[in-house]
């Protein structure tokens, strides 16, 4: 390089700069210097050595020039000091003259700057190599180090306030910049302990400049004394965070100074600027160590607030808009910009840590998942969860997504939450687009209703908040869900595409060729689903965005499937036909100050051929014209059409339903039917001649005739069909209240008229008629009762009293038919209903099978029929199963034989649901009539439309069926369902087309109706006991009313809990709809319920619902009202208060002998089941589970024992012979779950908190014991294998969390610790004999818990002695040979060992001696030659 090969003499040959221009094209010689060199007398030794050295010292702006290298200028400089006479004072005039030359500032400048290399012939081509500036040469000399140094210190508070010179450096930061990566510091002590001091009088600008230069400047030995000062810095000024924080990381720090400096920058988190918050956050997180990765992630998740980061910008740019509307604007957009550019370098630094540290991404997945309130969640954590699915780093992507359904499921992340993720960070989460899709398609395949839901709102705010390729994927995703085939899938992606079409349709318009694809998959879908996508493609199609391809396709697949001769696709081509028809047909918005626009003449043409075409083809059978009449039905009440189409579809509708079912009454009705004809069911008596009437049997009649003939049948004979009659009148319906405004004055005759039927005795005497009459009578009677609910649902609007009296007629009707279809049914095995629902598939419609065993019939009246003038009684209907049961366990085995030889037995109707037409959910609103609760008010039914048991009962459970199918029910009420093979929607068509929430605000509407029943209810037993001075059974109590009212009092308990159970109260925008719900209840009991608070209105309620305890009139009733009172309790207030008196309600029914109107007790499997749950809620809402387990085993069990198989407990009357099964069951679970709650021993506890654990165990196995031992006389197979099953449990539980606790406290405890062994090994001992009884009965069900518990007793013996060793006793401990014996004790002969007279025997040596004997019981087992056939039981399964 130029550098090289120089000499002195050369680069003192170098021109000045005073010369002139002329002068500098000239070479300047050696000697030229030597003669001018005298001139400058008054040189300093500082500009003499330098120059000497080859650095040329200039003024001005320029650089001062180097012709030589560093080393060599250093080399100069040292030896000419070291040289010198005067030497080491020369040291300090060399200074003198460096301080005098840096006086001023532009040469104090050019010293500071890089020099400028020159050639010794004076070229500048090379102006761009690089040179250290002179102050920076001389610090590389050892000597003058420390002197320098002190002298750019000083120079440095000079330049503090104005530290930027004109050409804009900073002097200040080139200062410490001089002082950066020397060879070697001479004084680092000293220098460090200067630049603190420097700090702290310096601006904030010079602190950062010297905070973030420490690293480069000091040796690692002042590392941590400079990380002390600079974390008491950090305490005091948040403004120097960055720049501490960025010298921190730098420095080699020790573990214990880097978590004291991190928890000192954890407690200035809250604030840290914001713009510093990125820096912070990095430099925690790579601040953790593996040890303390949890706290330290826990800390960060607590005090980082990311709402934080995009509010506060909002309150400054209102603030500022005070000042300036413009600026204002600016401002904000500028701020909020910038916070999420902090956000997204915090999810960056976030996205680092996990990446490459396991501990961190498991320490973050630990945290979140942690936090147990739904309002300690915040952003960051759907943000990690992003994060960590998105890196996968250490197969983290399983973990988030586990997290994320957890959390969604127990409903701590809810929606909301996540619509104020994408609503403030729509930038940052743009990034982790993939993993959301991939997340929300997982969680949409899940089983969980409300995780499928936060799913659908994933892909929601995914397709809103992001770009147009992001919402091309979510559509194609959805897409994909809807061919899938699996029903959940499909119905949550249909909904969000018909929701994304209705909010978004212009941004979906372009995306209806993804849609279009499904039409390729329409074998997978149900008719609901197949609704919802074409009314999903006509919106694309036909809406604002038309697309004529789409018109096309939809055509061509309409005529496809209207073709088709098989009954399924032709279905799709009907259901599809009719919403095309519906979209196009569709009135337009009107505008404002417009008229309405009329539907264009070619859109009506096309309309007006595919409705034809559909009609055609509907017309090939008739269940395709009834599906065909049901769906204009759904289009006409679901939608508004224009004017021109409506008139279209009702022109002809009343005058062909009049020629097709309509007949005028005569004096005799011709024809040849299977049973003489006859008019029935007539609420209009003085219009019996020359009236109407139903032609229902002659229908039916030429039905079966035609059947077997569909090649000869006239198309028209389909639309005559008895299958068309109620589908058709449905249509005829909302045809007249849409032209009529709701009015149905012109059908009203309807109501009232009277069907042609035959005589209903016929009943009676069924079992002689031929299979032919007997299914004829059966079709007759579902058509009679499908034609009453079609009326029902048309009329129950109607405010005139008359038409309401006779709407209560038809329900009265209804109930008494169902008695007589029960018994049609018995006789009539293998009998197939007609199709009432015709959108589904017939195969989904399974027939109950007859060879299952039925319901036997109610009792002496209930069970003979039931006929009242004018066959118009109230007094028969289907009860609930329950009370069935109930009552019908309760007979005498011999009565009971009796009445089956009296008796056919009848048929639960519940099964046959399917074939009955749906009510609409708003007949419901019948419920609020008065209830008739005894005969001696029929005089009343002239004057007001009441309600009877009867059909309050049939409304109830229909309005039950409707909540548990809509609202999300409890599991238990959802597996019948679930168990069956028949598709669950049929029967809930209508029911489908309704919102949960529309579902829930009706639900509350009824609420004062519901409530009024009830107290009815209650006023009726409350009257019944007066009157009977307070006995059940007394003389006047009518057994048949008493079951029908016991019957609607529990459905009303169940749908009050349906209604409030309801996972979406919980929802924010639902919390109204709640506090409404419970303002109904408190507001019967407090006036102005509506104004109070939630904590009052659940009080309220709660103690309105306990009012009714006092007259419940079963036991499924009073589980019910348990169950009713925890929901409410759950929705707020004191929780304890509320359990303690959920608690005492439960003990005050299991106290209770419940009774039935026959006199004897309540029992059955039913009776079971309820007593099972109550005494679960009695278990789980009393304070202390270990003295309520032992107050039972104590008092209730011993007064059983020898009592008599009907004989009850007189402390716990429900508890007898045949329930003991269901008290010890309970008491086992609930005892097994109660210790495992229990704190496991900690070396580090107190004394005191050894003694109150110890107590609890003690309490627990003394419980333990008491039911271990009461298998010596409870010996039956459910009972041993309850024993086996919880005795595992329950020793499993004392091995993890109770002989840690001895560990500890048997020094301390030793007589409570003797004490605790001691009852234990009594109960291990019992285990053992139960296992011994179980081998020699060969018993599967029981052997199969025997090795896993045997393992557990073995387990539990070594346990023991590895306590004695850890105490130093371990020469107490001794093992010996424990025989096999039964349950009685006796020894097993088979089994008998050699040793058998050894048997063990404990020696008094010490407390651990009881401890040994347990051990003995379980080791012998072991040891014993015996004890290796027990281990070849291999099975480790558990059966109860």
């Amino acid at each position: 390089m130029m550098r090289k090969k120089r000499n002195s003499s050369v680069n003192n040959g170098e021109k000045q700069t005073t010369s002139s221009t002329k002068a500098k094209k000239s070479r300047i010689t050696g000697r030229q210097s030597a003669v001018s060199a005298p001139e400058e007398t008054t040189e300093s030794v500082f500009s003499l050595f330098v120059r000497e050295a080859g650095v040329r010292l200039t003024q001005g702006n320029a650089s001062n020039e180097i012709v030589v290298d560093l080393v060599v200028f250093q080399k100069r400089i040292k030896q000419k000091l070291q040289k010198s006479p005067r030497y080491p004072g020369i040291l300090q005039e060399f200074i003198s003259g460096l301080e005098s030359h840096i006086e001023d500032t532009e040469r104090f400048r050019n010293c500071l700057l890089p020099c400028l290399p020159r050639m010794p012939d004076g070229d500048s081509s090379h102006v761009g190599s690089f040179q250290e500036s002179l102050l920076r040469m001389l610090l590389g000399i050892e000597m003058l180090q420390t002197l320098i140094v002190n002298t750019l210190l000083e120079k440095l508070p000079e330049y503090m306030l104005n530290s930027a010179d004109d050409a804009g450096l900073s002097i200040p930061r080139i200062i410490i910049n001089q002082l950066k990566w020397l060879d070697r510091v001479v004084e680092s002590k000293e220098l460090a302990t200067k630049l603190m001091e420097l700090l702290a009088v310096a601006p904030v600008d010079v602190q950062r400049d010297i905070i973030t230069s420490l690293p480069e400047i000091l040796e690692d030995s002042q590392h941590n004394d400079i990380a002390r000062e600079l974390n008491s810095v950090l305490k005091e000024n948040t403004q120097l965070t960055v720049a501490i924080l960025d010298a921190l990381s730098s420095l080699n720090l020790s573990s214990s100074l880097l978590t004291e400096v991190r928890g000192a920058v954890m407690t200035t988190l809250a604030a840290v600027q914001l713009e510093d918050l990125p820096v912070v956050v990095k430099f925690i997180l790579h601040s953790i160590s593996a040890s303390d990765a949890y706290e330290v992630v826990c800390g960060l998740r607590k005090k980082l607030e990311l709402e934080q980061c995009v509010f506060p910008p909002v309150l400054q740019a209102s603030q500022s808009r005070l000042q300036s509307k413009g600026a204002a604007a600016s401002n904000s957009t500028t701020v909020t910009t910038g916070s999420q550019d902090v956000i997204t370098l915090i999810v960056d630094a976030i996205k680092s840590a996990v990446r490459f540290q396991k501990t961190i991404s498991e320490a973050w997945l630990k945290a979140i998942e942690s936090v147990e309130e739904v309002e300690n969640h915040k952003v960051i954590d759907l943000l990690v969860l992003f994060i960590l699915h998105s890196t996968n780093a250490n197969q983290s992507r399983r973990g988030a997504e586990k997290v994320l359904k957890i959390k969604v499921r127990t409903g701590l992340i809810p929606e909301a939450l996540l619509q104020k993720t994408f609503k403030d960070n729509k930038q940052v989460l743009r990034g982790y687009f993939a993993s959301i899709l991939a997340l929300a398609q997982s969680l949409l395949r899940s089983p969980d209703p409300c995780v499928v839901l936060f799913a659908g709102h994933m892909y929601r705010h995914s397709f809103i908040a992001f770009d147009t390729y992001c919402q091309q994927e979510v559509v194609g995703s959805l897409v994909t869900h809807v061919c899938s085939g699996v029903g959940v899938e499909v119905d949550m992606a249909l909904e969000l595409l018909c929701g994304l079409v209705t909010e978004k349709p212009k941004e979906m318009g372009p995306y209806a060729v993804f849609v279009k694809g499904i039409l390729d998959y329409l074998d997978n879908l149900s008719p609901q689903q197949i609704r919802r996508l074409f009314h999903l493609l006509s919106r694309l199609a036909f809406g604002p965005q038309q697309s004529s391809h789409i018109q096309d396709d939809m055509h061509i697949v309409i005529r496809k499937q209207l073709s088709s001769t098989a009954p399924k696709y032709k279905r799709i081509g009907i259901i599809g036909g009719v919403m095309i028809v519906g979209s196009m047909g569709a009135l337009a918005p009107k505008a404002k100050d417009t008229q309405d626009n009329p539907l264009p003449p070619e859109t009506f043409r096309q309309l007006s051929a595919l409705l034809e075409l559909v009609q055609s083809s509907s017309e090939t059978s008739p269940e395709a014209t009834a599906l065909y009449c049901d769906e204009l039905a759904n289009l006409i009440q679901s939608s508004t059409l224009d004017p021109q189409v409506q008139e279209k579809i009702s022109s002809r509708v009343l005058d062909v339903f009049q020629g097709d079912f309509v007949v005028d009454l005569g004096p005799e009705i011709s024809g040849s039917f299977p049973f003489p004809a006859r008019v029935m069911y007539n609420l209009d008596e003085d219009e019996s001649q020359g009236g109407i009437a139903i032609n229902l049997m002659p229908l039916l009649a030429k039905d079966l005739q035609s059947r077997g003939e569909q090649d000869c049948r006239d198309k028209k004979d389909n639309n005559r069909s008895s299958l068309c009659l109620s589908p058709f009148f449905r249509l005829l319906r909302f045809c007249e209240e849409k032209q009529n405004q709701e009015d149905l004055e012109e059908i009203d005759a309807l109501l009232g008229c009277p069907l042609i039927l035959t005589d209903m005795d016929v009943v009676e005497k069924i079992d002689s008629l031929s299979k032919v009459e007997k299914e004829f009578i059966c079709t007759l009677l579902f058509h009679t009762i499908n034609w009453f609910r079609e009326v029902i649902n048309a009329f129950y609007k109607i405010k005139d009293k008359e038409m309401k009296m006779k709407v209560m007629t038809r329900l009265q009707n209804i109930t008494y038919l169902h008695t007589l279809l029960e018994r049609a049914l018995a006789s009539t095995p293998g009998y197939v209903p007609p199709v009432a629902n015709f959108d589904g598939e017939s195969t989904d419609m399974i027939v109950p099978s007859t060879t299952a065993p039925l319901n036997k019939p109610k009792k002496d009246a209930a069970g003979k029929k039931r006929k009242a003038p004018g066959n118009n009684s109230s007094e028969g209907s289907s009860q609930v199963e329950e009370n069935r049961e109930e009552d019908e366990t309760q007979q005498d085995p011999e009565k009971e034989r009796e009445k089956d030889k009296e008796t056919r037995q009848g048929v639960n109707l519940a099964s046959y649901r399917p074939f009955f037409r749906e009510l609409d959910m708003e007949i419901l609103s019948v419920l609020e009539c008065g209830f008739r609760a005894s005969s001696t008010l029929d005089s009343e039914l002239g004057t007001k439309a009441l309600l009877g048991p009867a059909e309050l009962v049939f409304l109830l459970e229909d309005m039950l069926r409707k909540m548990e199918f809509r609202l999300t029910a409890a599991p238990a009420k959802r597996v019948p369902f679930l168990k069956a093979r028949a598709n669950k929607t049929i029967g809930f068509s209508h029911l489908q087309q309704k919102s949960p929430k529309d579902v829930a605000t009706f639900c509350v509407q009824m609420l004062p109706a519901l409530c009024s029943h009830l107290e009815n209810c209650h006023n009726h037993f409350q009257t019944l006991l007066s009157d009977n001075d307070g006995i059940v059974d007394g003389p006047i109590t009518d057994a048949q009313e008493h079951q029908l009212i016991s019957s609607c009092c529990q459905l009303l308990l169940q749908v009050l809990n349906t209604i409030f159970s309801w996972s979406g109260f919980s929802l924010p925008g639902h919390r109204s709809l709640l506090k409404k719900a419970l303002g109904v209840l408190a507001g019967r009991v407090k006036d102005g319920g509506a104004e109070l608070n939630l904590e009052l209105l659940v009080k309220h309620s709660f103690e309105y619902l306990l009012n009714f305890r006092s007259t419940i009139p079963n036991l499924s009733s009073a589980l019910c009202l348990s169950q009713l009172l925890s929901t409410v309790s759950e929705k707020g207030g004191n929780t304890i208060a509320y359990r303690e008196q959920t608690a005492s309600l439960a003990r005050g029914f299991l106290s209770q002998s419940w009774i039935t109107v026959s006199g004897e007790k309540q029992r059955g499997t039913k009776f079971n089941e309820a007593l099972h749950s109550l005494l679960r809620i009695y278990m789980e809402h009393v304070d202390d589970v270990l003295k309520a387990v032992e107050e039972i085993a104590n008092e209730g069990f011993p007064q059983i024992i020898n009592a008599s198989k009907d004989e009850s407990s007189a402390a716990w009357p429900t508890l007898s012979k045949q329930t003991f099964l269901v008290f010890y069951k309970v008491l086992m679970a609930e005892l097994e779950k109660s210790v495992r709650k229990i704190p496991s021993g900690k070396i580090n506890d107190s004394s005191e908190a050894q003694s109150e654990k110890l107590l609890t165990w003690n309490l627990a196995v003394r419980d333990f014991h008491i039911l271990v031992s009461l298998v010596k006389v409870f010996d039956s197979r459910p009972v041993l294998n309850v024993c086996l099953k919880y005795g595992r449990l329950f020793l499993e539980a004392f091995l993890k969390l109770g002989m840690p606790l001895l560990d500890y406290s048997f020094k301390r405890h030793k007589e409570d610790v003797q004490n605790l062994l001691k009852t234990f090994q009594l109960s291990t001992r019992q285990l053992h004999h139960v296992c011994g009884h179980s081998k020699i009965h060969q018993d599967t069900s029981l052997t199969n818990h025997v090795p896993a518990l045997k393992k557990s007793l073995e387990l539990f013996v070594y346990r023991v002695k590895a306590m004695l060793t850890l105490n130093n006793c371990q020469g107490a401990f001794w093992i010996g040979n424990l025989k096999n014996r039964n349950l009685k004790g006796e020894e097993i002969l088979s089994q008998r060992s050699r040793d058998s007279e050894e048997e063990e025997e404990l020696a008094p040596q010490s407390q651990s001696e009881e401890e040994e004997q347990d051990s003995d019981a379980e080791v012998k087992r072991k040891s014993s030659r015996e004890g290796k056939d027990d281990q070849d039981q291999a099975d480790d399964s558990e059966t109860d």
